[in-house]
C-alpha cells in the first residue's frame, strides 16, 4: 500500500455512462420523496430527472443553484439515511445512488468548464447597499454568504484561520474530500462576489455588536466548534497523545510525514465512535501505524458513525474494541504514552440521545498497550456555550444578528449547516427588506 497516495487520493466517482445508467433507474416520481429528504433542499428529484433526459447543463445548474457546496455534501453526507432512504425505489430495488450522481454533476461541471459565475441562472439583481458580515467560513457561513451574494448584497466573510472551509478544510482527510475539490467549491462561492478575509478572528460576545457599529446591516455567526473535548481536561501534555483536530489538520495540510513520524510502525488507539474517529483511524493506518484500535464505550450498532464508514474502517484493518470506556493514560517515567486504561461497560437505560447509556462494570479495569493515542471524543465551543437562535429562522435575541451551524446545533452534519446558512440568508433578506421599507415610509413627504 502506498500510504502517501492513499492519504491524498479520493476514491473515483461516477463517469458519464455510470451516472446516466443510475439516473435511468429513477422512477420519475411526481412528487419526489428524495427531495424532501435533503435538509439543504438540493432537490435530487429535479437534477436526476434532468440528467436522465441528458440535460446535463440543467442538472448541474439545479445542483449548484440549490447548494453551492454540493460537491462536499455529495461525498460527506450520510445519504443512506437522508435522501436515499426516501427513494421510492427502496420498495422494489436498492435506492438510487443520489450522492454519487450529485458528485458526478459537480465534477462534470469542472471538467467541462461550466461555471457558476457565467451561467445565466446566477445573474445577480441590482446591487444592494446594505453590507452583511458573516463570521466563520465553514459550511454554514459559506452557504449564507453565497445566497446573499446571489441577491446582490455585498458580503464579507471573516475567517479566523489561514484558509476558509471550516471543518471541510481542517477536519476531513483528503481521501474523503481533496483539497483540489474544496478549492473549486470555494472558487464558486467567491465567484459570486463574496469576499473572504482570512486570518481575521473575531472573538467574544461583542464581535457582532462591533460589526454592526462598523456599518454592517446584519451579521451571521457561524463560528463552529473548535475546542476538542478531552478525556481528562486537566491532563498534562503526554508524548504520543494528540487530538483529532491537530492530527487531521496535520494530515490535511500535507504534513503526513510529520503525522506519520509520530505513528508509523506504532500501535495507535483512537478514542471515539463518530465519523471523526473513523477518519482518524483510517488516516492513522494510511500514515503507517502497525495497528489501530478504535475504543468505544457503547455497542457497534450505537456508534454515531455511518454504517459505511464503520465498514470501510474494518475493511482497511481497524480493530474495534467495543463496550469499553477509556478512563486514563499509562505513561513511563519520561512522560511517554504506554497504554490506555479501560473499564468494561454494559448498556443500561436509554439516555437523552435515545441510545442506551453505557454503565461501567466495577472491577474490570485493564490496560491496552499503545504507543500513541488520538482523542476523537467531540468538540465544544472555544469560549462560553452554544449560541441561542430560533431553529426556524436563525434569529438571535439581538436585532440584526443571526446564527447557525454547529455553534447553535452542537456537532451535526455538514448538510444541516448548509441548510442553516440558506435559512439565515432568507431571514436576513426579509429583515433588511422590512428595514428598507420602514425607512422609505419614514421619509415619505407629507401632502400639502
Amino acid at each position: 500500500m502506498d500510504n502517501a497516495k492513499d492519504l491524498s487520493r479520493m476514491e473515483p466517482g461516477f463517469e458519464l455512462d455510470q451516472a446516466l445508467a443510475e439516473a435511468g433507474r429513477c422512477l420519475l416520481c411526481h412528487e419526489p420523496p428524495c427531495s424532501k429528504g435533503c435538509p439543504a433542499q438540493t432537490d435530487p428529484g429535479t437534477f436526476i430527472r434532468k440528467l436522465r433526459f441528458r440535460n446535463l447543463t440543467g442538472a448541474m445548474r439545479t445542483v449548484k443553484q440549490n447548494n453551492i457546496l454540493a460537491g462536499a455534501c455529495a461525498v460527506l453526507c450520510p445519504t443512506a439515511r437522508l435522501c436515499e432512504k426516501e427513494c421510492s425505489a427502496c420498495g422494489i430495488d436498492r435506492p438510487i445512488r443520489i450522492g454519487k450522481i450529485q458528485r458526478f454533476l459537480v465534477e462534470h461541471s469542472w471538467k467541462t468548464g461550466w461555471k457558476v459565475s457565467t451561467d445565466r441562472a446566477f445573474e445577480r439583481p441590482a446591487a444592494r447597499q446594505e453590507k452583511v458580515a458573516v463570521v466563520g467560513a465553514g459550511p454554514a457561513g459559506l452557504s449564507c454568504a453565497a445566497e446573499l451574494a446571489k441577491q446582490g448584497f455585498p458580503v464579507t466573510v471573516f475567517e479566523a484561520r489561514p484558509e476558509p472551509g471550516g471543518v471541510l478544510r481542517y477536519g476531513v482527510p483528503a481521501f474523503r474530500l481533496s483539497l483540489e475539490a474544496l478549492r473549486k467549491e470555494l472558487a464558486d462561492v467567491e465567484s459570486l462576489g463574496v469576499k473572504i478575509k482570512r486570518s481575521s478572528p473575531l472573538q467574544g460576545p461583542a464581535a457582532a455588536e462591533k460589526l454592526l457599529r462598523e456599518g454592517y446591516a446584519a451579521v451571521f455567526l457561524a463560528i463552529g466548534l473548535w475546542e476538542p473535548i478531552r478525556l481528562k481536561p486537566k491532563q498534562r501534555p503526554l508524548k504520543g497523545l494528540t487530538t483529532s483536530l491537530d492530527f487531521l489538520a496535520a494530515v490535511r495540510d500535507g504534513k503526513s510525514r510529520e503525522a506519520g513520524g509520530r505513528i508509523k510502525g506504532k500501535v495507535c488507539a483512537v478514542i471515539g465512535g463518530g465519523s471523526v474517529a473513523m477518519d482518524c483511524a483510517r488516516s492513522a493506518l494510511r500514515s503507517g501505524a502497525a495497528d489501530v484500535y478504535l475504543l468505544y464505550r457503547r455497542s457497534y450498532s450505537q456508534m454515531p458513525a455511518e454504517a459505511d464508514e464503520r465498514a470501510l474502517a474494518q475493511e482497511e484493518g481497524v480493530h474495534f474494541i467495543l463496550l469499553n470506556q477509556a478512563v486514563d493514560y499509562v505513561t513511563d517515567s519520561k512522560g511517554n504514552l504506554k497504554g490506555i486504561g479501560l473499564v468494561r461497560t454494559r448498556l443500561g437505560a436509554r439516555d437523552a440521545s435515545g441510545r442506551r447509556k453505557p454503565v461501567e462494570v466495577k472491577g474490570t479495569r485493564w490496560v491496552l498497550s499503545a504507543d500513541c493515542a488520538i482523542e476523537a471524543i467531540g468538540y465544544q465551543p472555544a469560549e462560553g456555550g452554544l449560541i441561542r437562535a430560533d431553529a426556524k429562522d436563525c434569529r438571535t435575541s439581538q436585532p440584526g444578528v443571526f446564527a447557525g451551524g454547529d455553534i447553535v446545533r452542537g456537532p451535526d452534519l455538514v448538510v444541516r449547516a448548509v441548510a442553516d446558512g440558506k435559512t439565515a440568508a432568507r431571514s436576513i433578506l426579509e429583515y433588511l427588506d422590512r428595514k428598507a421599507s420602514a425607512g422609505r415610509k419614514a421619509v415619505r413627504p407629507v401632502a400639502a
